[in-house]
Order: structure tokens, then sequence, then C-alpha cells
């Protein structure tokens, strides 16, 4: 492998301390060859070049910007062409989707199509890249990424006061292109730049970091461990923060080193200890939003029902079982009285006395601590005897961050670039979007992912521009029509000979259903909503009170993104259409099609309800005529006109059915549920 200077100045311009003994096991040469762990290739793309090597024109036409001219070469290796452009209607409904995850209106079709100017595609996506609802797209699949969730998870699930600042804080730094760099490092580092800023970063500034610094508190936490198992609970806190930084950022599986050295990647058990340890003295830290009178009443309040439900602890302990039942209950009307919790921000800091020694760990377990370890990053990555940094060097996370940022990294870049490729095309170029190790999938086009994070670092680590690059290629243009000789010589389209087509997500066809129904509430950020699911679930929560719904009914027709994140009990809409667990980094949604997401649509509560308003938005708009219906119906919810076999069998079916009844088998049409 190629070791570049760069990867290894964060420790020769920083304190050191000598190496605690060797690795178990020294890198081989066959092990920092792999790929992803080399540094980034510079390949020609220039069209010109496709004529001296005498390609056909017309292929050499097709190629609009530097993504085409290496689709172009692997479909001209396997002897295959790429599929048409697809129609200016599909073309819309495609890019509004991808960026927004919204369908485009009648009258954003209409101008697309009259707009006969030779870049009215490229305006198009300028205009749908500075749409507020982008950031909500990106930002979902970026929520994916981090498993993003409002609740701790396990059997209590309890609440996290404030962590919704973090899913707006990502929707504001894709709206406003915030450099990918600046984005990782304020994740991994906002307290720390903070302290390093010394007091010259302004108010907003200083809050974005607090905020952004809660990506460490994302995981899973057991509250309820109990004395004994203290070191424990702060030994799996400490997992999962490293865990993460590796899935979402590396794309490398760090987690399987956790107990011993990882059986494919070149990832010694030391890495994964010595990577933890870069965290060692991160801590938990709301910091309040309330002024100081607020909090005293709060406080006043909280402990007097605090003092009640003590006593009734203490009468509980020697009551008889028929007593202990009626107790238990009084327990927990008193704990449903507590005051809300106040507005924090949810965030971290270092609390060097309460540093945790980070120790090699016999089988990750903890009170099976080997020899003490310092701070360093991968050592595939760095020389044979690099050293490790001291356990007290100031500012850890930052030092990670900047290493994680380097411009020259071999895997920040393309991991980000390729899951950006994955939301246009389905498929990341990598097809394991969070495995860049030696068990993951290799590049489909590996030349491309290249050009692809050198643009991407080059840019000034803008994803917008990426974005912007890919959507404008000819590649992402095409028609998803499937040909025969071609599917038999590449069934699963990895050389991108057409589009792929995609059923909407979870969250589009919930908000789409909104959108076409006229219901949609578009307003954006704030608190999380709660909105009414079946009482027998909320049921069977630890505690049902936790689930109380928002009380005014037009929050309940915001966008999926804004719904409660919670771990232990999910929307069943969004669940039946594969929403994520909220448990574990989601790198790529799973895609699913059975029987009851049909019935769902047909005979759910959400389908049926919104049916009614996309009726009632047909009589309003179209009036009373059955075929203006008819026609608006298919412009909403398919951004096209009725053929004139739909026209007929849709005349047809209201003869002898409801509007209302109309409305929902638009909801179950293809043309509705999938991207083309």
């Amino acid at each position: 492998m190629r070791c570049s200077a760069l990867l290894v100045i964060l420790f020769l311009a920083s304190p050191s301390m000598p190496v605690r003994g060797e690795d178990a096991k020294p890198y081989s040469a066959a092990e920092r060859q792999h790929w992803s762990l080399q540094q980034r290739s510079r390949p020609r793309s220039q069209a010109g070049a496709w004529e001296r090597r005498g390609f056909p024109t017309a292929d050499v036409r097709w190629i609009r910007n530097p993504v085409d001219a290496f689709v172009l070469r692997k479909l001209r290796n396997a002897s295959l062409r790429p599929a048409p452009q697809a129609d200016r209607r599909t073309l819309i409904r495609r890019l509004t989707y991808d960026l927004t995850g919204l369908p485009p209106t009648p009258a954003e079709v209409a101008a697309f199509l009259n707009d006969r100017s030779h870049d009215a595609y490229e305006r198009l996506v300028d205009r749908l890249l500075a749409s507020p609802h982008y950031g909500e797209q990106s930002g979902q699949h970026w929520l994916d990424v981090v498993r993003f969730a409002e609740t701790e998870g396990f059997e209590y699930d309890r609440y996290r006061p404030g962590a919704w600042r973090y899913r707006d804080y990502v929707i504001r730094a894709f709206n406003r292109d915030k450099p990918y760099d600046r984005f990782v490092r304020e994740q991994l580092a906002g307290d720390e730049l903070n302290a390093a800023a010394g007091g010259t970063a302004t108010a907003e500034v200083i809050r974005e970091r607090q905020i952004a610094v809660g990506f460490h508190r994302l995981g899973s936490v057991r509250r309820n461990a109990g004395n004994a198992k203290v070191a424990f609970s702060r030994n799996e806190v400490l997992t999962e923060m490293t865990d993460v930084i590796g899935t979402a950022f590396l794309g490398m599986t760090l987690g399987c080193a956790r107990c011993h050295d990882h059986e494919y990647d070149p990832i010694r058990q030391k890495d994964y200890y010595r990577l933890q340890a870069f965290l060692a003295a991160t801590h938990e830290h709301d910091i309040p939003l309330a002024d100081a009178a607020t909090r005293e009443r709060w406080q006043a309040r909280t402990d007097a029902i605090k003092k009640e439900m003590a006593a009734v602890a203490k009468q509980l302990q020697s009551a008889d079982p028929a007593t202990q039942s009626e107790l238990r209950r009084r327990l927990n009307r008193l704990e449903d009285r507590l005051p809300p919790p106040l507005p924090v921000v949810f965030s971290v800091r270092n609390d060097p006395k309460r540093r945790t020694a980070i120790h090699l760990l016999h089988r990750g377990e903890e009170d099976k601590q080997r020899e003490r370890l310092g701070m360093r990053v991968l050592g595939v990555l760095l020389p044979d005897g690099a050293a490790e940094l001291p356990a007290n060097a100031e500012r850890p996370k930052l030092r990670l961050a900047k290493w994680i940022t380097r411009p020259d990294h071999p895997l920040t870049a393309r991991v980000m670039v390729n899951r950006i490729w994955q939301h246009h095309f389905g498929r990341g170029i990598v097809d394991t979007p969070n495995d860049f190790g030696v068990n993951g999938g290799t590049p489909s086009h590996p030349e491309l992912l290249d050009v692809l994070a050198n643009r991407f670092v080059e840019s000034g680590w803008s994803v917008k521009a990426i974005h912007r690059l890919i959507v404008t290629s000819a590649a992402y243009r095409q028609s998803s029509a499937k040909l025969i000789s071609h599917d038999s010589v590449d069934p699963d389209n990895r050389l991108l000979w057409r589009f792929n087509r995609r059923r909407l997500t979870a969250e589009e066809l919930r908000d789409s259903l909104l959108a076409v129904s006229g219901r949609l509430n578009r307003k954006r950020g704030g608190r999380s909503v709660i909105v009414p699911v079946d009482p027998q679930l909320v049921e069977l929560l630890y505690k049902p009170s936790q689930w109380s719904v928002t009380p005014i009914a037009a929050e309940h027709d915001r966008r999926s993104i804004y719904l409660l994140a919670k771990r232990n009990l999910q929307v069943p809409f969004l669940e039946m259409f594969d929403l994520p667990t909220l448990q574990t980094s989601c790198g790529r949604r799973a895609s699913s099609t059975h029987a009851p997401q049909a019935l769902e649509l047909l005979n759910g509560r959400l389908s049926n309800d919104l049916a009614h308003s996309f009726a009632d938005r047909l009589r309003r708009e179209a009036g009373g005529v059955p075929s203006r219906q008819i026609e608006l119906a298919f412009q909403l919810v398919a951004g096209r006109q009725p053929s004139r076999r739909e026209m007929e069998l849709s005349q047809r079916f209201l003869k002898t059915e409801s509007l209302k009844e109309f409305a929902l088998a638009m909801f179950n049409l293809n043309a509705f549920l999938y991207v083309y």
C-alpha cells in the first residue's frame, strides 16, 4: 500500500508514547493492498479519449459528463448498449422523488414539459437541490446510517429529551450544503471544536456543534444495569460509540474486532480499543435551555412528586400482595404526574476526571482486562511500529475527526459518494455501503468511484455537487425498460444498461399519500409528532403513557421524518413498508413485497382516511365531472394523463363505486407506488 505521509501526520505532530508491545500479528503486504485501503487513483475521463480509441461517434455523443464515460466503457466491454433516455414526465417524477422524497405537482410537471430551453433539465435539478425538502430527503438517508432514535431502547425505552434537535441539525446541514468534512468533524468532536475556538465562535455555531456531537449518544443504552454492572454499562456505551464511527464514516465493520482480531479485515483487536481510547473521556451532557427560575420551579415540583413516590415505595416493602398491586398503580400515576423534561441540548462533553481506562479485553469482557492502551488510528493505514498517543492527549476526538476527514483518506470520501450513488441508482458502486472490507462487495466501477470521490473532495466536500453530477448524467436519465438480450447478460443491471425501478420507501409512500390527498403539512423542524396507533400496541409498552398522542390533529399530517423515532414502537404503516429497526446502522433499506402491504393499502386506517380526503380534493378541484376527476387523479398520483384504457375502466368503476373507493384504488397503482 502507498501510505501517505498526510495520514500519519496526526501522530508525528502530537505528543506520543512508545507502543505498549508489538501487535500480535503484523500487517501483511496483502492486507495493506486491499482495494479500499489504497490511495484514490486519478483515471482519465475526458470524452475525447473515446474517439481516439475508435469508439463510434454516437457513443461519444451519449456521454454528458465523466460519469457516463466509465459506465459506457463497462457496457461496451460486455457488448451492451445503454437504454434510451426516459421521457420528460418520467424524468421529473424520478428526479423530484430522488431529491425531495415527494411527488411533483401537476403544475410543476406542466412547467417542465413546456420549458424547451436547452438547460431546462439542469435548472430543474438546481431548483430541487435548493428546495427545503431536499434536506429532509437526504437527512433521512443519514439518519438511517447513524441509527437515529429518540428513545434508549431495551425494555424501558426511555425518552431522550431534545434528541430531535440532532435530526433538525442534519436536515439543516444538507439544505445548506455544509461541507461534508465539517459535518463529520462537528458530529465527532463538536464539543472540542468549541473549546478550541477559544470564544471566537458565534452563539449559533457553538449551539450547532453542541447538537451535532449528540451523534455519540444515538445508540441504545441500558439504564437499569445496577451498581454491580456500572463498568459493563460504560463498556457497552463505548462499544456503541466506536462501532458506528467505523460503519458510518469509514464503511468498516470495526465491531467485529471487539472480541478478537477481525476474521476478514486487517483490523486487530488492539486497533479496536485504540480507536475506543479517543472516546474514553466523553460523557453524556444535557445542556439546559430554560432559565434559572424555570429550572428551579421544575425541580421543586419534581422533588415533591418524587418524595411522595419514595414514600409509596417504602409502604410497598411490607404490604400484602393485594395492597402491593394498588400501590404499584399509584406509583405509576405519580410518575405520570412528573413534569415533562425541560428543553435541553442532547450532547456530550469531555470529563478528564472520569476518563475510562481503556484496556485490551479478553473476548471483549469488561472484567478480563489485559494491557492498557492509548489512542491510535487503524494500524493498517500507518507504518509498522507507529506510536500511540497518551491516554491524556488533549482534544482526542478532534484528532480522530481530523484524521478521518483528511482529503487523501482512502475511505471517507469513497464511502460517502457511494451512499449518494446508491440513493439514485438503488445500489451502490459498492453494494455493501457499510462494509468496504474484504467480506464486502467489490466496486462495479472502481475508476468511477475514485472519480466521484476526487470530485467530492475537490468541490470542497459538497454533497449537492455530487448529487448534481450524478443526476445530470446520461446514465441516470435512461429508461427503466428491460431488454431480454441485456437481461440475460447482466440480470442484476450492475453495468447500468438501464435505470433501476424502485418502490417508494415507507416515508415516501406515507408522505405521498398525504401530498396527493391535499393533507400534507409542510411545517419543518421542531419537537417530534406522536400519531395515533392501535391502542393494543401502546398497551404493550412498559409505560403506555410514553405514547402520548400529539393533541393538534394537523400535526399528524407532517412529513414522516418528523414523527417520533421510538425504538420499541414504530408507526405500523411505516414498519409494514420496511422502515429500519433503529437498533443498528442501516446502510441500505430493504424493499420487500408481500400480501400484508396490499391489505394495508386497501384496508388500513391511514389509506382509507386519506382516500376520503383525496376524493374531497378531486371534487373540489375537478368539479363533478367524472372524466375531469379521473384526469386530475392520474396527474396527482402518476404525474401523467390516464391512457384511453385507464379512462374507460375508471369511468366504468365510478358508475358502481364511490369516488372514495376510486381514490383508494389509485393509491394501489404501481404507477403511484414505484419510481421508474
